[in-house]
C-alpha cells in the first residue's frame, strides 16, 4: 500500500508540473529552437565539458546578477518544482521587483489563489507528501545555503539515474536512496548509471575490489540538448541561489563603496594624528 501511494504521489506530482509551468514558459521550451532555450544554451557555451567521474567537482558556475538567468529560473521552479517545494520566505512581489518581471508575466507564475503579495508556498498538503515520499518535500528558500553553495544542488540535479529497485524507479549519485523522484526526465532523459572495478590495497596491505561510479548512459532521450538541460539546471540553481539572500546582488554593491569609505576615513585619521601629534617629541 505504502508503494502504491508513492507511485500515486509521483504521478500526481508530475502532473501538477506539467499544468502549473506558465504559458510563457511552455511556449519557449515547445521547439528546440524555442526563445528560451536558445539564451540559455548560449551562456551555456564555453563552459568545461564535465567528466562524470569528477561529478563530485562539477561547478554550477551561475551568477546571481544575470537577470535573464534569474527569470528563467523562477520559471523553472514555478513550472517544475513549485507542486512540491515551498519558498516560504520569498514573496512573488519581491521576485517580480527584484528580477524586473511584468505585472502580466507575474500573473502567469502565481499559483491559483495566490495574490502578489504571498509567499511562494507548494500547494501540496503536508500530510499527502509524507503518505506519498516518506517524508515532507523540504522548503528551499534557504537551500543553497544548507547545503554548502549552488554546486551541491547542481550535483544533485544532474546526477539522477533509473534504479528499479527504488519506489521512485530512480536514484541519486549526490544524495542515495533520495526520496525524491526525477522530475526533470522528461527534459533530460533517463539515463543509467554504469560502474567499474577497481582493486585497492586495503590498511592491511590486502588487495580488495571496489565498485566504483564511471559514466552514465542514456536509455531514453529528453526533450532537450545536453547543453539546453545543463543551462536549465544553471537557471535553476541560480534562481535558488538569489531566493538564499535576494539581497546580495546590492550588498556587494554597497560593500565596495562601504570599503572605499573605511579607506578613505582611514587616510583622513592618520593625517589628523600626524596633526595632533606634530608638535609632541
Amino acid at each position: 500500500m505504502r508503494t502504491l501511494n508513492r507511485a500515486l504521489g509521483i504521478a500526481v506530482m508530475l502532473a501538477g508540473a506539467a499544468l502549473a509551468a506558465p504559458s510563457w514558459a511552455a511556449e519557449e521550451d515547445s521547439a528546440p529552437a524555442a526563445e528560451g532555450a536558445s539564451p540559455a544554451a548560449a551562456e551555456a557555451q564555453g563552459h568545461e565539458t564535465e567528466s562524470a567521474r569528477d561529478y563530485k567537482h562539477w561547478k554550477a558556475k551561475n551568477e546571481v546578477s544575470n537577470f535573464a538567468s534569474l527569470q528563467r529560473g523562477a520559471r523553472n521552479f514555478l513550472g517544475y518544482c513549485s507542486g512540491c517545494h515551498s519558498l516560504k520566505y520569498v514573496r512573488y512581489s519581491r521576485v517580480a521587483e527584484d528580477l524586473e518581471i511584468p505585472e502580466a508575466q507575474l500573473a502567469e507564475l502565481l499559483l491559483p489563489g495566490d495574490k502578489p503579495a504571498d509567499y511562494i508556498l507548494s500547494s501540496m498538503p503536508a500530510a499527502d507528501a509524507t503518505a506519498w515520499f516518506g517524508k515532507q518535500p523540504p522548503d528551499l528558500s534557504l537551500i543553497v545555503r544548507a547545503r554548502g553553495g549552488a554546486d551541491h544542488i547542481y550535483q544533485f540535479l544532474k546526477t539522477f539515474y533509473a534504479d528499479p529497485s527504488k519506489p521512485t524507479g530512480s536514484n541519486n549519485l549526490i544524495l542515495e536512496g533520495t526520496a525524491m523522484p526525477n522530475v526533470l526526465s522528461e527534459l533530460e532523459g533517463v539515463k543509467k548509471a554504469v560502474y567499474r572495478e577497481e582493486t585497492k590495497t586495503g590498511e592491511d596491505g590486502k588487495p580488495r575490489t571496489e565498485r566504483v561510479f564511471d559514466k552514465f548512459e542514456l536509455i531514453v532521450p529528453g526533450r532537450m540538448s545536453e547543453s539546453d538541460y545543463d543551462a536549465f539546471v544553471r537557471d535553476t540553481v541560480n534562481f535558488l541561489d538569489y531566493a538564499s539572500e535576494p539581497v546580495q546582488v546590492k550588498r556587494r554593491h554597497l560593500g565596495v563603496f562601504v570599503v572605499l569609505f573605511l579607506i578613505a576615513f582611514t587616510w583622513l585619521a592618520m593625517l589628523l594624528k600626524k596633526e595632533y601629534w606634530k608638535d609632541v617629541h
